[in-house]
């Protein structure tokens, strides 16, 4: 998918890109492509596989959910080299989005790539997100919290939902057939204070696969003990 597929592939599903938003993903490429040869980034670094899988797949999650209803705030958990909130914030620059990574690095790139794409409203903070979410600052104060493939849906549940405010939304983006995973995360769904509203599954563009995206409401506070400690969480999932 080179840049004028990108951009045409948006308007055909209603959104449009701008001169200067195609200005800020040509400078995001050329930074990630830069970078990822001194940290390991990403796996995908040829330009239009960036466009397809990396950009695109990230701003898929503005058809499914309205980012245009105002300021409201994104929280984006392991978000790497800024997948998928920085697309959505080029894309809905009216988000305030948050990003919490645990590798420094990481961090240190986000940072230079917001102040190249002159992107406003954007924090970073190097933590794990077991700990963030047990921050009073941050702990359920996000209308959206997203995570793009990072654990499964048991794991990811507790790693995001404490974040999320009641009546907010966590939004999940996964490659793979959720069908068990989700199967598999009812528990930790509930217990942590959520329901499932609705999954989206669509093919991307140029059989380039299966994508989902799994919204779950947040209903309820979240009991205070969660999440739990760095690490047990992923070793013994709820």
């Amino acid at each position: 998918m080179n840049p004028e597929e990108f951009k045409n592939a948006l308007e055909d599903k209603g959104i449009t890109v701008t001169e200067k938003q195609m200005k800020q993903f040509d400078q995001y490429l050329k930074l990630l492509q830069e970078w990822n040869e001194k940290i390991n980034l990403t796996a995908i670094t040829e330009k239009e596989e960036v466009y397809l899988k990396h950009f695109y797949d990230s701003i898929t999650a503005g058809l499914y959910v309205n980012f245009n209803n105002g300021v409201q705030s994104l929280c984006d958990v392991g978000a790497g080299a800024g997948f998928p909130s920085i697309p959505l914030k080029i894309i809905f620059p009216q988000l305030e989005v948050t990003i919490v990574d645990s590798l420094n690095k990481r961090i240190q790139f986000l940072t230079l790539l917001a102040k190249t794409l002159e992107l406003d409203g954007v924090h970073f903070y190097h933590d794990r997100a077991e700990t963030f979410g047990q921050n009073k600052q941050f702990r359920e104060s996000f209308d959206f919290v997203t995570a793009r493939a990072v654990a499964r849906m048991s794991v990811l549940a507790e790693l995001c939902l404490p974040l999320v405010k009641k009546d907010g939304l966590f939004i999940a983006l996964k490659a793979s057939n959720t069908q068990e995973e989700m199967d598999e995360g009812k528990k930790a769904i509930a217990t942590l204070g959520g329901k499932f509203r609705e999954e989206f599954v669509f093919e991307l563009p140029h059989e380039a696969g299966e994508r989902h995206i799994v919204l779950i409401d947040k209903k309820k506070e979240t009991p205070k003990k969660f999440p739990r400690k760095p690490g047990t969480p992923n070793k013994n999932p709820l």
